[in-house]
């Protein structure tokens, strides 16, 4: 009997810790990520991953994506079509995220582009040509209902913009939290030239941190912008969209992407944090594709052993538990009692030898 419950008991344990493993696999699972170094390449991947919305259309050639078309108060939007979540069920799980993507804008003051975060509803809902294409109902919202990192080469002194040429970190409302000046790094923003940026949210230090350079340049390793922002809290469990938008205002200003990538890393419970990559996110973003389909592979085949593990196991459980009752069961019998041995002390014998024929014959 002792065995069998020391069987139970480590089965029972057994299957706690493959809960808990598996629930880290499936969080592991839903992870998103894609990469596009142009957008020609994987036009069936494209189209079931990426939306396109308001003027928004892949160039003929596939080589860029047009947001915004030469005309005044032109918008578009390229939005991932799969929401995410920053924070799991109960709190205790968060996520960071690392986005890459190259842009140009032409020189005329438009608004610019905008790496942006909406609630659900938000997704694809109204377009304005003016405001980086958002709407103005979520604009007039006060309740931080947005994130985006803005890239603004127009100046609107309502917004508390420094200049026609600077970065900003937007917190629900267009009144950037943090901003900088392009310039800091000699960067012009409408220069027509192909610029590249980083940004990335580590979510255990609940911090934002934005980078940019002339294409082909390194990835600094100082940020040109970094914000304390908790997005997680911000959006709790709530399912957020993520894309990039544009509009050109009363301008002709065109806005062209040349490649994105996106990669949201689930922290597991055991890591307390995500170190940011000093590195670029995506040099090659085809190879990210190829590591997201390798990615996808070995998980399954990880969850196939893990399985397989687990029937074995319960396999071997339910032999054992039978071998125990019915095969060594042993029939119970009355013990018997074992004779002590008695010591016994010899002493010498004298034996007296009788003739018989001699006493017949006396007799007579």
């Amino acid at each position: 009997m002792a065995m069998i419950f020391s069987l139970r008991y480590s089965l029972i344990l057994y299957f706690a810790m493959f809960f808990c493993f598996m629930d880290d696999v499936l969080v592991q699972s839903s992870s998103t990520s894609f990469g596009f170094k142009n957008f020609g390449n994987n036009s069936k991947f494209l189209d079931s991953e990426i939306g396109f919305y308001g003027e928004a259309k892949v160039d003929e050639n596939g080589s860029f994506v047009e947001l915004t078309e030469s005309h005044s108060f032109s918008s578009g939007r390229v939005m991932y079509r799969k929401p995410i979540k920053l924070m799991g069920r109960n709190g205790s799980r968060k996520a960071s995220f690392g986005t890459y993507f190259t842009f140009s804008l032409s020189s005329e003051d438009g608004d610019g582009i905008l790496f942006v975060m909406l609630p659900k509803g938000y997704s694809s809902g109204g377009y304005n040509g003016k405001l980086f294409g958002l709407s103005n109902e979520l604009i007039e919202k006060k309740n931080r209902a947005f994130f985006a990192v803005e890239f603004d080469t127009k100046f609107d002194a309502e917004f508390g913009d420094l200049s026609n040429n600077h970065v900003g970190i937007d917190v629900g409302s267009l009144v950037s939290v943090k901003v900088t000046n392009g310039s800091d790094l000699k960067l012009k923003l409408s220069s027509g030239k192909k610029l590249q940026c980083w940004i990335d949210y580590e979510a255990s230090s609940k911090r934002i941190e934005v980078r940019m350079s002339k294409e082909g340049e390194e990835r600094s390793v100082s940020p040109l912008l970094s914000c304390p922002v908790d997005l997680s809290e911000m959006f709790k469990g709530e399912e957020v969209f993520f894309g990039l938008s544009s509009s050109n205002a009363n301008s002709s200003q065109v806005c062209r992407l040349y490649s994105w990538s996106f990669k949201l890393r689930p922290v597991p419970y055991w890591m307390h944090s995500y170190p940011l990559d000093p590195k670029p996110i995506a040099k090659d973003a085809e190879a990210v594709v190829m590591i997201r389909q390798k990615s996808d592979c070995k998980l399954k085949v990880l969850t196939a052993l893990i399985l397989g593990t687990v029937c074995g196991a319960l396999g071997a459980y339910i032999v054992m538990f039978v071998w125990s009752v019915f095969v060594s069961k042993k029939p119970v019998a009355p013990e018997e009692y074992m004779i002590k041995p008695v010591m016994y002390d010899y002493d010498k014998v004298h034996v007296l030898a009788v003739d018989k024929s001699d006493d017949g014959m006396n007799s007579k």
